[in-house]
């Protein structure tokens, strides 16, 4: 069955996704010995404690990682401050090599001020690589769940690493069952690739069969409405279990500010939004409060450096994009899908210059096995008209053929032993070989949504099934919700598809659809 989402009121010219139509360091200081608590990630905190949005980790280094987490009592409360008295509030934390907490390393204490809405970002330094560590808060007589996390292993080696990917996770359209499963594969890292909440007020943007939950507040704007939004996704048990399992390393789509939003460019031209600026300075500021980021990406107005990368020893490094907010406009009206000639003006950048520079300059001076592009949206060609005519999808690297051209061309000049590209964004599954004209260059897994597009289906329609006779290259599609579980060693890559039957209520087992193996040095899927 062909899934069609209910339209918003006035549905713009940027109205398509594909699966559904849519109208710092703490100083170090000795603090009180804290006691004993649960397993990492178990349990919310109780009702007025203070840690009702769980912990967080992120970024890890070889010495270290941030630890997150952010103070309130009140998820919703209206004005963004989760029910916190407008104050600052000193705030205990503990890192410690058992969850017990009986080989304590590090302590110290953070400020969490109501200027970044009581959020602590921890920059830890000093820690052993390739180590895994358990670390907890204290504040206001509260004691917060346990989190675990761990550092990267020194640059030259190649310790494999086990890390699961998602997007896309519709508060309103179901529940987070994924990411509870996801916490249960117990990974090394967890990357996100966006769309992490969603700005539409309740009812706007409906799954097939209607919306399990809702979301509090308006149609997100001002930086209250960002805070409140994100604290309600950030009270989600599910969501909390999985940051707390793991290091995550996170970049955002277009619902994180306004949907398929481009640079300074609103969803809505032919409806003016005069205060889009602001409302992506704030957008910007809640992203950072309620992410585990380091200082570098502290916000500056309504710029937020997000690219960067991490490394995994010399095993994997990690390129993580920023498609959003330096690409020119969509080409063709942002109108799904699109035969616009602009799309191949090689002036077009998805990107930006400054970042695409940086992007080629770290794939030639790196020296790791696999060199993995975490971004957004769909990196392939993907023809989406049946027959002789083509059309193409203009939010993705098709409306940005230049773009894509010079990051192809770029890794096969700076002979990059194994690209892989990950990518979020369009709500269903799809594994793809990258071709430089007939030659495959690389592989590009793309992750399903954890429930946007609610319940999905394992089977194909009529046109799904056209997409895989246009393409190819495309070695898998499917529409079930879900994430990627994936493998890294020096061997080879190996990636799981693991999808749930439903988001509609909870409780739903997990089962792996497919799964793929790249080998060192061979690009291209082979069926696992």
């Amino acid at each position: 069955m062909e899934v069609v989402l209910s339209e918003p009121t006035g549905v713009s010219r940027r109205s398509v996704l594909l699966g559904g139509t849519l109208a710092g360091a703490a100083a170090l200081s000795t603090v009180a010995a804290l006691p004993a608590v649960a397993q990492p990630g178990a349990g919310v905190a109780r009702r007025g404690e203070v840690f009702a949005l769980g912990v967080a980790s992120g970024d890890p280094a070889p010495d270290g990682v941030v630890l997150w987490t952010r103070l309130a009592v009140n998820p919703l409360a209206e004005d963004g401050m989760g029910g916190m008295p407008n104050r600052t509030f000193p705030v205990q934390w503990e890192v410690a090599e058992d969850e017990l907490f009986k080989r304590v390393v590090q302590r110290g204490e953070a400020q969490a001020a109501p200027e970044l809405g009581h959020s602590v970002h921890v920059e830890l330094f000093g820690l052993r690589p390739d180590r895994e560590y358990f670390y907890r808060f204290r504040a206001e007589g509260s004691l917060s769940p346990t989190g675990r996390t761990r550092t990267a292993p020194l640059p030259g080696a190649l310790t494999s690493l086990s890390m699961a990917f998602a997007s896309c996770s519709q508060y309103e359209h179901g529940y987070f069952t994924a990411y509870r499963h996801l916490a249960e594969e117990h990974p090394d890292l967890v990357l996100h690739l966006g769309d992490y909440q969603y700005e539409y007020k309740a009812g706007v943007y409906v799954a097939p069969g209607g919306n399990p939950r809702d979301h509090a507040g308006p149609e997100t704007e001002t930086l209250a409405n960002y805070r409140q939004r994100h604290a309600q996704y950030k009270a989600d048990p599910d969501l909390q279990q999985a940051h707390a399992v793991a290091p995550w390393v996170v970049v955002w789509d277009d619902h994180e500010v306004d949907n398929n939003w481009a640079d300074e460019v609103y969803e809505k031209p032919e409806t003016p939004q005069p205060n889009f600026l602001e409302r992506r300075k704030a957008a910007f500021q809640a992203y950072y409060e309620n992410m585990p980021l380091r200082r570098a990406q502290i916000p500056h107005g309504i710029d937020l450096r997000l690219h960067r990368r991490v490394q995994w020893g010399r095993l994997a490094t990690f390129h993580m994009l920023d498609t959003r907010q330096y690409r020119d406009d969509q080409v063709g009206g942002d109108k799904f899908p699109t035969q616009d000639p602009a799309r191949l003006d090689p002036k077009r950048s998805l990107t930006g210059a400054e970042q695409e520079r940086w992007l080629l300059h770290g794939l030639r001076r790196s020296n790791a096995k696999w060199d993995v592009l975490g971004q957004q949206v769909m990196f392939a060609e993907i023809d989406y008209l049946n027959g002789s005519d083509k059309a193409y999808n203009p939010d993705a690297w098709d409306g940005y053929v230049g773009s894509r051209t010079r990051v192809i061309k770029g890794w096969e000049q700076a002979k990059t032993r194994n690209p892989v590209v990950l990518t979020g964004d369009v709500h269903t599954n799809w594994a793809n070989d990258i071709h430089d004209g007939d030659k495959i260059v690389g592989t590009e897994l793309t992750t399903t949504s954890i429930t946007s597009g609610g319940d999905g289906s394992p089977n194909l329609t009529n046109k799904e099934k056209g997409y895989l006779a246009e393409n190819p290259h495309v070695r898998l599609y499917n529409n079930q919700r879900g994430y990627i579980r994936t493998k890294f060693t020096a061997g080879e890559l190996r990636a799981d598809y693991r999808v749930v039957p439903y988001v509609s209520k909870p409780g739903a087992p997990v089962e792996t659809l497919a799964s793929f193996v790249v080998e060192d040095g061979k690009p291209g899927l082979n069926k696992a």
